[in-house]
């Protein structure tokens, strides 16, 4: 890379803001993903705690992706070309899930007795058709919007994958939030997705390498192996935190039940690094990288302006909202 000046600063400060934006997008709006796919498992009673407990924070956590596509569209105009042409079933099928959901979300406070489970069903699958067109998006992305066989098997499997370890952050959300019986519940619902969660994420990290010879040669290549391996046994350390938590109740009980939703965010978050590490300094692997897609270095320059004044609005907002609805959640109403 050449001397470090705007030309080259700009573009790598704007694939951090949208690699920050699209981190926790994941993380926030998949914790409500999560919780709406367990619906279907919770009694009449507990749907409406459940969707109480993500109905303050559900459409603004959507804020982020708006942000990290926004980024995309307007910083790195060769790379939204390209990833949203290979992409455009995929995001289409995301739109029509969170737009059922959304719908869904809204009508079944009102709606009569008759009515609610055909609104609460909708909640679910719109939450688990969004979940399984985010995880073939990944899976797409990863292996470069290549199409042989190994790349759609691959796409496949983190499409299918996915909503286990969305269905875990939902639990620990849960296990927060909730208490009782659905507390209680909710500790099941972790024990019964755990390990599908912990094997797709080993599948996903030995399948990686395999479809791609740049992340390969990225992680195995010494002496960077050595200084790669916390990333995974770090990931190790907190499935088993989780697992351990999930198993003792008493535990939960005193307090610490947070630690199921923070090592389930900490798996997340190591796996984001790992996945930048690989792909750097492509923004498409093997095909654009970062300073070949960026809009030009002027262009850039106005565009941080209001980067700089949405961003740090948005971080505000998120943490003042987190901080005015936190505590255990109740029943939904709207003024009936």
């Amino acid at each position: 890379m050449e001397l470090l000046n705007w030309a080259t600063a700009l573009p790598l400060i704007f694939m951090a803001v949208m690699g920050l934006a699209l981190l926790a997008y994941v993380i926030l709006d998949g914790y409500d993903l999560g919780v709406g796919m367990l619906l279907p498992l919770a009694t009449h009673a507990e749907k409406d705690v459940m969707v109480s407990s993500i109905g303050p924070f559900w459409d603004a956590n959507e804020t982020w992706l708006v942000l990290g596509v926004g980024v995309l569209l307007v910083c790195f105009p060769m790379a939204h070309g390209l990833v949203l042409s290979a992409l455009y079933l995929p995001v289409a099928v995301m739109l029509i899930g969170l737009i059922v959901r959304g719908v869904a979300f809204d009508f079944r406070v009102k709606a009569r007795d008759a009515h609610k489970a055909a609104w609460n069903h909708l909640f679910a699958l719109g939450s688990l058709v969004t979940t399984l067109a985010q995880g073939w998006m990944l899976g797409a992305y990863v292996t470069g919007f290549h199409t042989d066989l190994w790349s759609r098997l691959f796409a496949v499997g983190i499409a299918l994958t996915l909503p286990a370890a969305y269905a875990m952050l939902g639990v620990g959300w849960l296990v927060m939030k909730t208490e009782g019986e659905l507390q209680r519940k909710a500790l099941r619902w972790g024990q019964g997705v755990l390990w599908p969660m912990g094997f797709a994420l080993v599948g996903i990290s030995l399948a990686t390498p395999v479809v791609s010879h740049t992340v390969f040669n990225k992680w195995f290549a010494l002496p960077g192996f050595f200084a790669l391996l916390p990333i995974p046994l770090a990931c190790v350390a907190a499935f088993f935190a989780i697992r351990h938590v999930l198993a003792a109740p008493r535990v939960v009980a005193a307090g610490y039940g947070w630690v199921v939703f923070v090592a389930t965010v900490v798996i997340f978050v190591l796996a984001f690094f790992g996945l930048s590490y690989s792909i750097y300094p492509y923004i498409v692997i093997d095909r654009l990288t970062v300073w070949e897609a960026a809009s030009a270095t002027e262009s850039l320059a106005v565009i941080g302006i209001g980067v700089a004044i949405t961003l740090p609005v948005i971080v505000i907002y998120t943490i003042f909202m987190y901080r005015v609805f936190w505590g255990k959640a109740r029943e939904l109403t709207y003024g009936l």
